[in-house]
């Protein structure tokens, strides 16, 4: 159903940490360009104890849900339905609260990864390394599935990681091979790498980016640049941004939840350049 311009309907991003979120800026970007002046954004520093609670006291002005980590996971129990990508890799980042008041959760990180790629010209390729084992790799494990016709590799921490990323491999029917983080210098030969890690965990990989980078897609968006986004741009690399998809999935999410389609893309990424270059 379409969303009525001056309809009070609110939203929020759920998530602990949760001050750095761009979300707000960017959805209150959107119900402007919309012109949905009744719509609100809000954040709230929400952890998994907190969750249910949260969830008691919406009421039926409620319309959406964003959520970071580390409630991906744990909001599942709370929802009557998700999304067949959402339980691909059992991680819900949007919930939309229906008039009905059914609570849908989806993941908009998975195909939010692909528009980013693709906007960047990226629509194939043939092998890829993943560098990280969370939650979030699990999401570009599954992008990637969408794209990639050979191999890829994750280089992990540990054992746990290991046989987590094998199972999602099996899981999404992927072929996935596990190395060593201590190898991490070889992924970034693959014509496509993706950086999943926190902030500052693959500044050591700077000095090994090779003369020709083909394309990495580096999820981290503040600070930005990272230490290897930077190398690997000045080597002549194609470089995707954590800003990329950010937005990319922010604009799924608005129009899911607004029903207003298509959501302003290039707007909330301005909004979101804005918002990063005053930090």
């Amino acid at each position: 159903m379409k969303a009525r311009a001056t309809e009070a309907r609110r939203a929020a991003v759920l998530g602990s940490p949760i001050a750095h979120s761009l979300s707000p800026v960017l959805h209150r970007t959107a119900y402007q360009e919309l012109g949905l002046t009744g719509w609100t954004y809000d954040r709230f520093e929400v952890d998994e104890e907190g969750l249910p609670g949260f969830f008691a006291q919406l009421g039926p002005e409620w319309a959406g849900l964003s959520l970071t980590m580390p409630l991906k996971r744990a909001v599942i129990p709370l929802l009557d339905e998700i999304s067949d990508t959402a339980a691909s890799v059992e991680a819900v980042n949007t919930v939309v609260l229906t008039d009905d008041g059914r609570r849908v959760g989806d993941n908009t990180d998975i195909p939010g990864m692909v528009a980013a790629l693709r906007e960047h010209g990226i629509e194939q390729a043939g092998s890829a390394a993943i560098l990280g084992a969370g939650a979030t790799a699990s999401s570009a494990l599954a992008a990637l599935a969408r794209i990639c016709t050979g191999e890829i590799v994750v280089h992990v921490r540990s054992a746990a990681r290991a046989a987590e990323m094998r199972q999602w491999g099996e899981r999404l029917e992927v072929d996935v091979r596990i190395a060593d983080w201590a190898d991490a210098a070889e992924a970034l030969h693959h014509p496509l790498v993706v950086a999943t890690t926190p902030a500052g965990t693959t500044d050591a990989l700077a000095a090994a980016v090779p003369e020709r980078p083909a394309t990495l897609f580096d999820v981290l968006y503040d600070p930005w640049p990272t230490t290897l986004a930077a190398r690997w741009s000045a080597y002549g690399g194609a470089v995707v941004g954590g800003l990329d998809l950010l937005v990319h999935q922010a604009v799924l999410q608005v129009e899911q939840v607004t029903g207003r389609v298509p959501a302003p893309l290039d707007a909330m990424r301005k909004a979101g350049e804005h918002a990063l270059a005053g930090r």
